[in-house]
């Protein structure tokens, strides 16, 4: 039976995700910082399910606790990283910027490496984490949540680089996502909003087919084409 880890389960696409694995049996644990949502999950499939609560912030024991479920699931084959944070921030509020930086920088980073490592040591394994959109392009309304995504965007071409040198069966998957259904949609004029459990479908599809890169849902790849093709100079004015 496989084993799966997703950091980032208490709501969302970390959530729904969660309910997917389950439903084709694999033994999951789950992450997250509200205890309480957790073990409601949890309660869900208790003899699939197996818990920790950490922030991604704390990277000491952010380590310390996959280690030790790692541990509790007798092995690791898929490791999901769905956590993440970001806010509108015209004011350009450091504080609100650190937040985002700490999360899906450093947070993020500190994750990544200690799967690569693992699966690395252990000669396989998939390692997927959910991007976005929004790091094709900078976004005045909300510059380190766009700057962080563009740059988990790259960290991963760069492990990926790094698993096909090692000639090793190491899998990078980077799932970006358009506008979901969840707190993290945020602004006005929001188009195409997915809802989690759709989104989720979509991305396990893409884990099971073993894709590289995968935007969600589909149609969000051809917005990306034309996103990335504006021009700076009428982009600039938006």
């Amino acid at each position: 039976m496989k084993k799966a880890i997703v950091i980032g389960a208490t709501s969302g696409i970390g959530k729904e995700l969660v309910k997917q694995l389950i439903s084709a049996d694999y033994i999951t644990g789950i992450t997250g910082r509200r205890t309480t949502l957790l073990e409601e999950l949890k309660a869900e499939s208790p003899d699939k399910v197996c818990i920790k609560t950490f922030d991604v912030t704390d990277t000491e024991d952010s380590i310390k606790s996959l280690q030790e479920l790692v541990l509790e699931l007798e092995g690791l084959d898929l490791l999901v990283i769905s956590s993440g944070t970001g806010d509108l921030n015209d004011s350009l509020d450091f504080e609100v910027e650190k937040t985002t930086i700490d999360t899906n920088v450093t947070g993020f980073t500190n994750i990544a490496d200690w799967g690569y490592a693992y699966f690395q040591k252990q000669n396989s394994g998939h390692l997927v984490a959910i991007t976005s959109i929004a790091g094709l392009r900078g976004a005045k309304a909300a510059p380190a949540y766009n700057a962080s995504k563009a740059y988990q965007i790259s960290y991963l071409e760069a492990l990926r680089q790094k698993a096909i040198s090692s000639h090793k069966n190491l899998l990078i998957t980077d799932i970006r996502p358009g506008f979901v259904d969840t707190p993290m949609a945020k602004g006005d004029g929001l188009f195409w909003v997915s809802s989690a459990e759709k989104a989720a479908k979509q991305i396990f599809g893409v884990i099971q087919k073993k894709k590289k890169m995968a935007y969600i849902t589909k149609r969000w790849g051809i917005a990306a084409f034309i996103f990335k093709r504006i021009p700076s100079y009428f982009y600039n004015k938006f």
